[in-house]
Parts: structure tokens; C-alpha cells; sequence
């Protein structure tokens, strides 16, 4: 199964350049997920490409820092702000990002087309 998961242009940047290799979220899909499609959030606006999941991590938030800082493409202070209050995080593992050669606009394809707040499965 797809999910189409909204990221900010600045960490997409990074995920094409792999220096961003895992995607933080406070909650998780309840379905099995395999593949993630991304959704560029504004000014973008756009779906630009997918990766496959290498693996979902669920810990406490200083274990997923501790064992994901390397690749996470993010500053320890905008991951503790993110973080705030939580006992449990998820890293989501990015494996073999593939950028699409056109970036979809999916306000132009779908009718009444809104950007998931976190994820919305995708097909």
C-alpha cells in the first residue's frame, strides 16, 4: 500500500541529495505501507517523487535521535521542538528515492484536492 505524505521543500532537498535518510512523525499509519509518495508542501504545491520504506523505528524520542541523528537532516533543536511533550516517535527509514522526471500537480488532476495534515493513503 501508498501513503501520500506531506514534507517541507527544505527536507525534500535533502532527501534527494541523501543527506536525509530518515522522516520523523508522531504517529504512524494503522495499514501496512511500503511505498510513500511525497507531497511537497507550499510554495510547491506538488507530488515530486516516492521511496520505498526501509523500516519504521518506534521509540522514545532521545533513542530515535540518538540511533537516526546522523541522517536526519534536521537540527537536535527543531527534533526536541518537534518532539515536545511526546513519549514515543517514529522514524520512518528512506530507501531508494526515486524523483519523478515531472512533478504532479495534483490541485490540476484531482478535483477538491487537499494536502494530508500528516498522511493519507494513496492509490
Amino acid at each position: 500500500m501508498k501513503i501520500l505524505l506531506s514534507i517541507k521543500p527544505e527536507f525534500i532537498r535533502e532527501i534527494i541529495d541523501g543527506s536525509k535518510k530518515f522522516e520523523y512523525r508522531k504517529r504512524i499509519f494503522k495499514e501496512s505501507v511500503d511505498i510513500v509518495v511525497i507531497y511537497s508542501t507550499k510554495p510547491v504545491g506538488k507530488i515530486i517523487g516516492e521511496f520505498k520504506i526501509k523500516e519504521i523505528i518506534k521509540d522514545k524520542p532521545e533513542n530515535i535521535w540518538k540511533n537516526t541523528k546522523e541522517f536526519s537532516g534536521i537540527s537536535k533543536k527543531y527534533f526536541d521542538e518537534y518532539f515536545l511533550g511526546r513519549n514515543e516517535a517514529f522514524a520512518i527509514g528512506i530507501s531508494d528515492f526515486k524523483k519523478y522526471d515531472s512533478p504532479i500537480d495534483p490541485y490540476v488532476i484531482y478535483d477538491n484536492f487537499t494536502a494530508p495534515q500528516s498522511y493519507r493513503y494513496w492509490s
